[in-house]
């Protein structure tokens, strides 16, 4: 995991601990649901980061004869396991929470400044997380979007954290209307509707991670702004005539597979294609370090038989 994802997933998982253990006393002394929910999401978040360090330290095994590329998409694998346990612990637990205390509503008798109370320093602590992941995101971010920026990231650590930090700021939030309309009205039914409000919030933010994630499993190809600079690469090195085609694919956050095929010249010898190839292969991995599998196939570009070379990258679809 590179550093800046790896010291954002320990300062969340620092601040959700200490909150989870705070909420949890809070909700044993009020009884309120939307501290209930807040409590399980701090749970689920504290383990989510847990899973996200797993993930990173078992990515990093070499890879073996079953595994010839590696275990590089495992940090994928575990990402999507956090979106599992955020809709289903975080998500569908809060709902379930909330349309119960609808049903059955009563308000918060006992120790009536523990939730918002607590409520304010879970914001507090969740916003110096939240503003770590921004800080740590910013260093690989650039120019880009923020939309942009979780949508194509190839690596998983930050945008998961950013989802999860902001939903969780969110959530708090919402809590935080709810326990202090239910302490001014004594109806205990804007308790159930901050709960069910915060179960709706963390099952889109698990659906959406569940969808990008499931991208990342399929296999992504690398960035547009990566495949520009190795199609560049790949035209500027002398001997080769053309780019017929190129293809890339992610194995992990750090780790790209290009295969390419390149047009060399007809009466061109072994020798000769032989360097061109290493050549190749040198100026990619120059222009793009994380290709660290790379397949050049020579061949002959005649005119209607072959594919022609594609001068710019396709911008990548959505997904």
């Amino acid at each position: 995991m590179a550093g800046g994802g790896n010291k954002a997933v320990v300062a969340a998982l620092l601040a959700n601990t200490g909150i989870a253990i705070t909420k949890f006393g809070a909700w044993a002394l009020t009884q309120s649901a939307s501290m209930l929910a807040e409590s399980i999401h701090s749970v689920a978040d504290a383990g989510n980061q847990v899973l996200l360090l797993i993930g990173a330290k078992r990515a990093k095994r070499e890879a073996d004869e079953l595994h010839q590329f590696g275990f590089g998409r495992e940090r994928y694998v575990y990402s999507f396991i956090v979106a599992i346990v955020l809709f289903s612990v975080g998500g569908l637990f809060a709902l379930y929470e909330g349309w119960h205390k609808i049903h059955d509503p009563h308000g918060i008798d006992d120790w009536k400044w523990v939730p918002v109370a607590v409520l304010v320093a879970a914001i507090i602590m969740e916003s110096f997380s939240f503003r770590t992941a921004i800080i740590e995101a910013n260093k690989v971010r650039g120019h880009v979007g923020w939309g942009r920026f979780i949508r194509n990231a190839r690596s998983p650590e930050l945008p998961v954290i950013l989802l999860e930090d902001f939903a969780a700021l969110t959530g708090l939030v919402l809590a935080l209307i709810g326990v202090v309309l239910t302490l001014a009205t004594g109806n205990g039914v804007f308790d159930g509707l901050g709960s069910m409000a915060i179960g709706a919030l963390l099952v889109c933010v698990a659906v959406f991670l569940a969808i990008e994630m499931k991208s990342l499993l399929l296999g992504e190809s690398a960035t547009r702004e990566a495949q520009q600079k190795i199609v560049d690469a790949i035209q500027s090195v002398p001997g080769v005539e053309r780019l017929i085609h190129i293809k890339t694919l992610h194995l992990g956050p750090e780790e790209v597979l290009v295969a390419a095929k390149v047009a060399v010249a007809e009466d061109a010898g072994a020798t000769s294609i032989a360097e061109t190839i290493n050549a190749v292969e040198a100026a990619v991995r120059q222009a793009e370090p994380m290709s660290v599998h790379i397949y050049i196939e020579p061949d002959i570009y005649v005119e209607g038989h072959v594919p022609a070379a594609r001068p710019a990258v396709p911008e990548a679809p959505s997904h």
